[in-house]
């Protein structure tokens, strides 16, 4: 996932001038995750920009360009250095066009490597995004598989919104095929890739392989699961969800994010209104725990993994 976020990348800054990358370290020394790596000795110091180290500065500079006719990709090095960038983000950004009556956009492009897994230090291991879907105006997407990360960087960068661009940090060693002449579909829907008639089981980024996994486990017990990768935060595409739970009449949701106040919940409801006469048990939510993210020797009891994916499927087939 790393190498397609860099090829990504590559390949919007060639067919886009006005296309430039903003962060700290991202130029010689290619980022924390070497994602920019070589970009900058190809397309120079103006087009890949080593800032300062200020996030507010970051993303407000961006807007100011990209008022100015650019599309800037900013890089915040770890989810827990966003909030200095906070105000910037959801007082500015999002409100750009809104504010302006739709005669003004900001197509900023916000990275930022999210969620644990990496044995990392406190402040390094965050999961952000209800913040930022609860936010009108910014657009919340996040790749699962390589394929996805290279085409949906570059499909960010060409929209007229803002995004923020969320990178699940534990995955960007996860291999897999990149197709770089079958573009991924939009990039706001979201995508079956499990098909299975039991339980409608949602997660995006980091834990859709998780999820897959649980599905393969349960298979083994006879249960199938139907696995979609959302993809999308916000906008929310609660109608391929939707057309799902009306075919498994059963649906579970999984986040690494804490269960309340997330994501999930927002689900939950939604498909709740949406499919009650089609829902045989209630939705089920499975989640981090609502506290702050901890210590890496203990993260792996905190982090939503196989069993507790199919314990949710066991408790709604119980119904």
């Amino acid at each position: 996932m790393a190498r397609a976020l860099t090829a990504g990348m590559r390949a919007a800054l060639e067919q886009d001038e006005k296309v430039l990358l903003m962060g700290e370290d991202i130029g010689d020394l290619g980022g924390v995750y070497r994602i920019t790596e070589g970009l900058k000795k190809d397309f120079g110091a103006s087009r890949v920009v080593d800032t300062p180290l200020g996030e507010a500065g970051i993303v407000g500079t961006a807007i100011g360009m990209a008022l100015r006719g650019y599309r800037p990709i900013c890089e915040i090095q770890f989810d827990g250095f966003v909030f200095p960038a906070f105000n910037q983000i959801t007082t500015q950004l999002s409100k750009m066009r809104t504010r302006t009556d739709g005669a003004l956009s900001a197509p900023v492009v916000i990275r930022i490597p999210y969620g644990g897994g990496i044995g990392s230090i406190e402040h390094h291991s965050e999961s952000p995004e209800a913040y930022f879907a609860h936010t009108p105006g910014l657009r919340v997407i996040t790749p699962s598989t390589p394929h996805d990360a290279y085409w949906m960087i570059q499909q960010a960068v060409q929209g007229a919104d803002p995004v923020i661009f969320l990178e699940p940090k534990r995955r960007y060693w996860l291999k897999g095929e990149v197709d770089t002449h079958r573009p991924t579909p939009d990039p706001y829907r979201a995508q079956i890739v499990r098909e299975g008639t039991d339980v409608t089981v949602v997660a995006y980024g980091p834990l859709v392989p998780v999820a897959l996994a649980a599905a393969d486990a349960a298979a083994e017990d006879g249960h199938r699961l139907e696995v979609i990768d959302l993809r999308s935060i916000s906008p929310l595409d609660a109608d391929t969800i939707e057309n799902s739970v009306r075919r498994t009449g059963r649906l579970v949701v999984a986040h690494e994010a804490p269960t309340f106040g997330g994501i999930g919940g927002e689900i939950a409801a939604r498909l709740t209104e949406r499919c009650f006469y089609s829902l045989e048990a209630p939705v089920l939510r499975v989640g981090g725990f609502h506290l702050p993210y901890p210590p890496a020797r203990v993260e792996e009891h905190y982090l939503p993994d196989i069993d507790r994916i199919l314990d949710a499927v066991d408790r709604t087939l119980a119904y």
